[in-house]
């Protein structure tokens, strides 16, 4: 595995534990369950080593764009109407 190769991995972990944590906010403290549910679940898709068994059990690996263009749809939903975006962590902000 080449550097540049190690340096995406390294960004999708990063990214994929951020939406994990947003998706545990919104579940335990924001008002919509299933949308933490949600963002939880869609953060597997970051994490390298589901990448990995993916691609070794179905053959499948997802691609890269399609995880920039899923990751720019998180952030923008997760602003949109997140517990973040309601106010349910005026801290943070």
């Amino acid at each position: 595995m080449n550097n540049k190769m190690k340096f995406w991995n390294v960004i999708s972990l990063i990214f994929g534990v951020i939406v994990f944590i947003d998706g545990l906010l919104n579940l335990f403290r924001g008002n919509d369950f299933g949308f933490g549910v949600f963002l939880i679940l869609l953060s597997f898709i970051y994490f390298p080593p589901v990448n990995i068994f993916i691609k070794k059990r179905f053959n499948f690996s997802i691609p890269f764009i399609l995880k920039i263009l899923l990751g720019i749809f998180i952030i923008w939903v997760t602003l949109a109407v997140g517990a973040l975006a309601e106010g349910y962590y005026p801290e943070i902000w």
